[in-house]
């Protein structure tokens, strides 16, 4: 049965970020049979399921990733990449949907070319949702938070009205309340965060995730997937199973607000 989706799930983790994750476990674990995970291949927006999204997995290794500031280009050019926060959110509004979910969303840090992650200026212009756990543990958390606070997005938690980090424990930082039923308009921010009794406690991972992107940087490779590779190894595969499952909360949280 074709169902027609009311959010669209980021690709950008599911492809190039869960190193522990295998194809089989993934499709296993995955909640959803309808169409709900999009990314964009030869220059096409592709809204597939799971299984269909595994066919496009495959090719990990040929695929970029393509957030806002490169969406239409890589659409017009007939490129083939997994979709960021940002990148959904565009490919959202271009098929009239919603909610974007992800797990952990950029922000401001010192990652070569995203000083300024194109997700907070794609919160703070467009008329789309984003529902995510945390901005990531390599960035600056508290300064992203302030952004966007600036910027008059609305930030609302999940029973909580601060945020004190991903996929480890940090400073509470406050954001506008706890969420309770407030309307989905644009400028919107939903924070999901990961329970602290299931967060990693090695708070030195971090900088060694975060020396790995750097060389990654150097080496003329993408960041995140060399930190989230880090995180992984350091974690003995705990923070790839972390982060499936607070997409796949956040993604459930989605689909009870667009009932």
């Amino acid at each position: 049965m074709n169902i027609e989706t009311k959010f669209l799930v980021e690709t950008a983790l599911l492809t190039h970020g869960l190193k522990s994750i295998d194809n089989e476990t993934l499709v296993e674990l995955w909640p959803w049979e309808h169409r709900c995970i999009a990314w964009v291949d030869r220059g096409e927006i592709i809204i597939g399921n799971i299984k269909e999204f595994i066919g496009f997995r495959n090719r990990a290794e040929e695929l970029i990733r393509i957030d806002k500031d490169i969406f239409m280009e890589s659409c017009n050019n007939g490129i083939s990449g997994a979709l960021t926060a940002s990148g959904t959110m565009m490919a959202a509004r271009e098929k009239g949907i919603h909610i974007a979910v992800t797990a952990g969303m950029g922000g401001i840090g010192d990652i070569v070319g995203e000083e300024l992650c194109a997700d907070l200026p794609a919160i703070a212009t467009m008329d789309i949702t984003l529902i995510a756990t945390s901005p990531k543990d390599v960035i600056d958390i508290e300064g992203t938070i302030k952004w966007l606070l600036e910027h008059n997005v609305s930030i609302w938690g999940k029973d909580t009205d601060t945020i004190d980090g991903f996929m480890l424990t940090g400073k509470p930082i406050k954001i506008t309340g706890k969420y309770d039923g407030q309307p989905l308009k644009g400028r919107t921010l939903l924070l999901n965060p990961i329970p602290h009794e299931m967060r990693l406690k090695d708070l030195t991972i971090i900088e060694k995730a975060k020396n790995a992107g750097k060389e990654a940087e150097e080496r003329g490779q993408y960041y995140h997937p060399a930190a989230n590779a880090m995180i992984d190894r350091l974690s003995f595969g705990k923070s790839s199973e972390m982060q499936l499952n607070s997409l796949i909360e956040n993604s459930i949280w989605a689909n009870e607000l667009t009932r």
